[in-house]
C-alpha cells in the first residue's frame, strides 16, 4: 500500500507563503544549482528545475517515487492543476467542496473530492505501492488529524515569514514525530523527513 508523505518547502517559522500566498524566496533553491532534478527525457515539462549537488539525489529520489499527488482546491486553483499535470507522479486528486471547473482539461482523469479521507484512498489506490503526496497546508493538516499521514517531508528555507499560510493549516492537536530519518543540508535549504508516530 503506498505511503502517505505530507510535503512542502517551508520558511524556518512554519509557513508555506504569505497571507498573500507569495512564496518569496522558498522555491529559490529548485532554482540555484546546476543538476536537472529529473531525468533530460523529462527536461521539457520540467526545464527550470535545477538544483545543487547536495539535494539532487534526495529530491530525484522523492519526486521519482511518488504515484499521485493530492493537493486543495486552494493550491488547484493558484496553479490550475498544473495543467492536469503535477510536478511528480502521474496522478492528481483533489479536495474541494466545489466541482471541477466547467471545461477544465475535459480529457483529464483529475477527480474531486469533497472528503479529505477519500481522496487520500483515491490516491492509495491509483499510487499503488509508490508514494501519495499530500500537499501541505489546510488539506494536509486535516489528513494528519485523520491520522491519514505516514511521514512528514519538509524542505526549510532560511527566512522567517513572521506571519501567513501554515504547513500544518489549523492543526490545533499535538501530533508526536519521530527523530528525522532524513536531514541534508542542501544550499539554501534544509531537507527533513519524518515518520508521524
Amino acid at each position: 500500500m503506498a505511503t502517505v508523505v505530507m510535503h512542502a518547502v517551508v520558511s524556518v517559522d512554519g509557513f508555506i507563503a504569505d497571507e498573500h500566498d507569495d512564496p518569496g524566496p522558498l522555491f529559490e533553491w529548485y532554482f540555484n544549482g546546476d543538476r536537472p532534478i529529473v531525468e533530460e527525457v523529462a527536461e521539457d515539462r520540467h526545464a527550470p528545475f535545477r538544483v545543487g549537488a547536495r539535494s539532487v539525489d534526495y529530491v530525484r529520489s522523492l519526486w521519482g517515487s511518488i504515484g499521485a499527488t493530492v493537493q486543495g482546491r486552494h493550491l488547484f486553483d493558484l496553479t490550475n492543476g498544473w495543467e492536469a499535470s503535477p510536478p511528480a507522479g502521474d496522478h492528481l486528486v483533489v479536495v474541494s467542496h466545489r466541482p471541477k471547473p466547467d471545461g477544465w482539461h475535459p480529457e483529464a482523469d483529475v477527480p474531486f473530492f469533497d472528503d479529505v479521507a477519500a481522496a487520500v484512498e483515491d490516491a492509495r489506490r491509483r499510487a499503488g505501492d509508490r508514494v501519495v503526496a499530500l500537499c501541505a497546508g489546510d488539506v494536509g493538516g486535516q489528513a494528519l488529524a485523520l491520522g491519514l499521514v505516514d511521514e512528514v517531508a519538509m524542505d526549510v528555507v532560511p527566512v522567517v515569514f513572521g506571519r501567513g499560510k501554515r504547513y500544518f493549516g489549523e492543526v490545533d492537536a499535538q501530533h508526536l514525530l519521530d527523530d528525522p530519518g532524513v536531514v541534508i543540508a542542501g544550499d539554501r535549504v534544509l531537507h527533513l523527513r519524518y515518520r508521524v508516530r
